[in-house]
């Protein structure tokens, strides 16, 4: 009788190292998309001593609301508008270049680089949807407001710096914002419908 040949068996303890080796390249060199969100200041409260009727015209001044419906229309304030020409509308709004008594209010503040500059620091744009409006719509809507400010940063900047805003120094960039102040307010979908016809 002849003895039976044992077969050499694999050693498999290495093939797990192995795999979790693979595994920490692939996680390591793979490079992941995030999703990066837009900025948003909300504004201040209104202190509890302040009058009624006086926060009333403040709001009505200040305030441009932003409205998309269920039917991705855009409303800015009373119209409604193509949103080729939100970010224009927007601009005059931010900058009320010729003190529009129904465009925010000017105050006079001291910026670095620039000295005394009046500036509708107070102004806010209330950005609303609808629940119904579609999620590219209102990225669309945002994109146009971020892009007024982006504009009116760029302007000022090459006219005083002789550069784009985003080539400007901290500081620099610091005080171009002390005159074109963010002020972007998103509130909750709320049931709109759609437009009036």
């Amino acid at each position: 009788m002849g003895k039976k040949r044992k077969v050499p068996q694999m050693n498999a303890s290495s093939s797990a190292d192995i795999a979790f080796m693979l595994l920490i390249f692939f996680l390591i060199t793979t490079s992941m998309d995030t999703d990066q969100g837009l900025p948003r200041r909300l504004p201040p409260p209104v202190p509890k001593d302040q009058k009624k009727n006086e926060a009333l015209d403040i709001k009505k001044r200040n305030l441009l609301v932003v409205l998309i419906n269920s039917n991705n229309q855009v409303l800015c304030g009373t119209d409604y508008i193509d949103i080729k020409n939100l970010k224009d509308k927007v601009k005059e709004f931010i900058d009320n270049p010729n003190n529009d008594p129904s465009l925010p209010e000017k105050v006079e503040v001291d910026v670095p680089f620039f000295g005394k500059q009046m500036v509708t620091k107070n102004h806010v744009i209330s950005l609303q949807n609808d629940r119904g409006t579609q999620y590219a719509a209102y990225i669309s809507v945002q994109n146009e407001l971020v892009r007024a400010y982006n504009e009116l940063r760029d302007g000022i900047s090459k006219k005083k710096f002789g550069k784009a805003f985003a080539d400007l120094n901290d500081d620099q960039q610091t005080a171009v914002q002390m005159i074109y102040k963010q002020n972007i307010s998103e509130a909750e979908p709320k049931n709109y419908g759609g437009a009036k016809k």
